[in-house]
């Protein structure tokens, strides 16, 4: 029927198990084998020595059992139409897809031809080719752009003060709702290396801020030991620290 037989079959459960439901374990297997068969060769089965060729001669009468039950004879051998049917739409498919490509390949070599006849006055193949020019057509951000390592690294190293995430999260909803040529960009990287740079410093909280000051003394005061030493020696207290004592208890 082909040069290219089928694989694969469609294989229906509930229209199988309701026409097979009274066979047993043997009947079944060896059923599927008659199919599987079928479809391979694509061709009637001979009534001769079948059991051996779907590996089943222990159970040859089974295998005649179920030929003759679901299989119909022909002077060619054993059919099966409903196989046929799947078979003819099979290779129906393929002589389709064949023609499509065909077609195809044809209308892409004729929009290769040309009318020009080729001479032999061609100019010498030069290197001097013209600079690349790099497109100028710029793009939107999309909607469904996350944050990626390299724009994380970036901000995490210009500026440490900021939360990555947080300052694409305003960048992203900026940039997607903004309207008209003015959101879009051709190099949405350096876009985002802008916005990381231009964002303010964060101020500062003075109550997280650390005041050093001037560590308290834990040295008495000299003048202080100076007036207990005089007393324990019986010295006269000077007339001008007595004053300035009776001035403290006042």
């Amino acid at each position: 029927m082909g040069l290219k037989t089928m694989h694969y079959y469609q294989f229906n459960i509930g229209d199988y198990a309701s026409h097979t439901r009274h066979l047993n374990v043997i009947e079944d297997c060896a059923y599927r084998r008659l199919l599987d068969f079928y479809y391979l060769h694509e061709k009637p089965i001979k009534h001769q020595d079948i059991a051996r060729q779907i590996n089943m001669r222990e159970y040859e009468q089974e295998v005649l059992s179920v030929l003759n039950e679901f299989f119909l004879s022909s002077e060619d051998g054993f059919v099966s139409p409903r196989a046929n049917k799947e078979i003819e739409h099979y290779h129906s498919k393929i002589t389709q897809a064949s023609k499509a490509g065909k077609a195809s390949a044809e209308r892409r070599f004729n929009g290769r031809s040309t009318d020009v006849q080729p001479t032999n006055n061609h100019k010498p193949i030069t290197i001097n080719h013209k600079p690349k020019v790099e497109s100028t057509r710029g793009s939107r951000l999309s909607t469904d752009f996350c944050l990626t390592e390299d724009w994380k690294d970036f901000c995490q190293q210009d500026r440490p003060d900021l939360n990555p995430s947080k300052v694409f999260e305003t960048f992203k909803d900026y940039w997607v709702a903004k309207a008209g040529q003015q959101g879009v960009k051709l190099d949405w990287f350096a876009t985002w290396r802008n916005w990381v740079r231009s964002q303010n410093q964060a101020p500062v909280n003075k109550a997280d801020q650390v005041f050093t000051t001037v560590p308290s003394r834990f040295d008495r005061d000299p003048a202080l030991i100076d007036v207990e030493n005089r007393l324990k020696q019986g010295v006269p207290m000077p007339p001008e620290i007595r004053l300035a004592m009776e001035r403290l208890r006042k």
